[in-house]
């Protein structure tokens, strides 16, 4: 199967790392000084999975890129969905599969109405991986695990699914086709949401917030709350959310930080609207009270419609 990976951060660059690695016919969509540096020396890849490699990958700017494709995988933040929608639309063909792997909930179904003629599932990922220089990707731990679904009133044939499926696994790629992709997506949102708005708020590694103390406090504190809002939602978790998210956290590299993190230190354009802001208001609009996000809210201030600065603890 061909493959796309559209952005090549944390996420996109260790997806089209480990599928080049394994064979697999993948290109990617990169832009600016990152993509000149992939065609000339190879995507630069640090992997705890894989070690250490230059991997000659294919890659282009969403504005050069005209080839048709069999998957899609949509890496790129929230903030930039909208910009991309013209690639996905000329890289598709009846039969394609489009697979957004974003921190934000929702997506499917954004991208989908961006590109009507693309056949658009929707998924999460559950990876540390982060951008360590220009063109180069460092991945961190053992967790690399890939959850998809068809949502409601979508279909693809089995025997598509069933090569997807091969071809990350081969790579070394866990892989979970969801029954329940609406859950799933949600409850990875809320995960993400709670990790990195902590991580944020007190400026700490993953470390602090796997002991005792304030830190876990407040990542049990807003995994309630999101808790409450699927439940509100009529999602149905077939676990407890905030054990889960706990098992999860736990089960970090302690040195490891958020990208939602690491971009609003930089003051880079960051995903705070949809893991915070976004969250706020939809409680909002479900009746419920949001204690924990408001006073982690309270602690931002926005300028420039995206970036924010934090204020001193």
């Amino acid at each position: 199967m061909k493959y796309l990976v559209i952005g090549t951060g944390g996420v996109g660059g260790s997806i089209a790392a480990f599928l080049a690695l394994s064979g697999c016919d993948v290109s990617c969509i990169a832009r600016g000084e990152a993509l000149e540096s992939i065609k000339k020396r190879g995507l630069i890849f640090h992997s705890s999975l894989k070690g250490e490699h230059a991997i000659p990958i294919k890659a282009f700017s969403a504005e050069e890129y005209n080839d048709k494709d069999d998957v899609i995988f949509v890496t790129v933040k929230g903030y930039s969905i909208d910009s991309i929608a013209p690639v996905i639309s000329r890289a598709s063909s009846p039969e394609t599969v489009v697979i957004p792997l974003l921190n934000v909930y929702g997506t499917g179904p954004r991208i989908a109405a961006l590109s009507p003629d693309a056949n658009v599932l929707d998924g999460c990922i559950y990876i540390v991986g982060f951008k360590s220089g220009i063109g180069e990707i460092t991945q961190m731990g053992d967790i690399f695990h890939i959850v998809y679904g068809v949502p409601e009133g979508h279909s693809v044939a089995p025997e598509i699914l069933d090569r997807i499926n091969s071809d990350l696994r081969r790579a070394g790629i866990k892989v979970t086709l969801s029954d329940n992709i609406d859950r799933d997506t949600f409850i990875k949102w809320s995960f993400i949401s709670a990790m990195a708005l902590t991580g944020a708020y007190y400026d700490i590694p993953m470390g602090p917030i796997q002991h005792p103390g304030k830190e876990r406090d407040t990542f049990i504190g807003l995994s309630r709350e999101s808790a409450l809002m699927g439940s509100k939602l009529g999602i149905d978790f077939g676990c407890d959310l905030v054990e889960h998210h706990l098992e999860v956290i736990d089960s970090l590299n302690p040195e490891s930080t958020a990208s939602l993190q690491k971009d609003l230190k930089a003051c880079h354009e960051s995903e705070i609207k949809g893991q915070l802001f976004d969250f706020i208001d939809l409680a909002r609009r479900l009746g419920i009270d949001t204690p924990v996000y408001d006073t982690v809210a309270s602690h931002f201030r926005e300028f420039d419609g995206h970036r924010l600065n934090t204020q001193t603890t």
